[in-house]
């Protein structure tokens, strides 16, 4: 996948990237709710994304708007060819370490209760009716200093024109229902909005497949 705009991030770059996200989704009202705990949500989160962002490196394509790396989007091919035996390997070994992450800081074990409970919120499976010959955003964030200066438009702008270049649908999910207007702006409609064992929404999205003109 191809964006000539965005920077395609390396792996010395990942440390900067789970800052962003700690930073960004500190007050996400998923994390909020899986882990009401702010200590624990503290100290949980940083290794979460740590964990995450390695998955994402070796599943997905990951983009910043520049070398400067002051926003990232985590963008899936779904269309895509893959290796079936690294993929079960790579998801299986972040399950684990993240469920060691969990089992770490909250002894209790409140917080894997909560995660293995609120998985649907995780594992984008309110895709699995659509199209394969799709993009999902992962993520999308902006570091909160630099935000409203237009560069979280322009990394979806470039996935977008992308899409339309191949004919892809994309989708992703917000849990933020004050970012639905954000993504609305730019095609996208409610595909429907779930809600699992939590007072929590998800707000699933989806921007129909477009051609652009010859």
């Amino acid at each position: 996948m191809d964006l000539e705009k965005l920077y395609r991030v390396e792996k010395k770059d990942l440390p900067r990237l789970e800052e962003i996200l700690n930073i960004c989704f500190a007050a996400d009202p998923l994390y909020q709710t899986l882990i009401p705990d702010d200590e624990i949500r503290k100290r949980l989160m940083p290794e979460l994304f740590r964990c995450d962002m390695d998955e994402m490196f070796a599943t997905c394509e990951i983009f910043a708007n520049s070398q400067e790396l002051n926003g990232l989007m985590v963008v899936s091919n779904e269309g895509e060819s893959y290796n079936m035996l690294h993929y079960i390997y790579t998801e299986a070994k972040a399950t684990l370490m993240t469920e060691a992450f969990l089992v770490k800081e909250d002894a209790s074990l409140q917080t894997l209760h909560n995660f293995i409970k609120g998985i649907d919120y995780l594992n984008s499976r309110w895709t699995d009716g659509l199209p394969k010959e799709r993009l999902h955003i992962v993520y999308l964030a902006v570091d909160p200093e630099l935000q409203h200066h237009g560069i979280a438009a322009e990394m979806l702008h470039q996935v977008l024109h992308y899409a339309d270049e191949h004919g892809l649908m994309v989708s992703l999910e917000t849990h933020n229902e004050h970012n639905v207007p954000f993504y609305q702006n730019f095609g996208f409609d409610v595909y429907r909005v779930e809600e699992h064992h939590f007072p929590l929404k998800q707000y699933c999205l989806v921007r129909q497949a477009r051609q652009t003109e010859a």
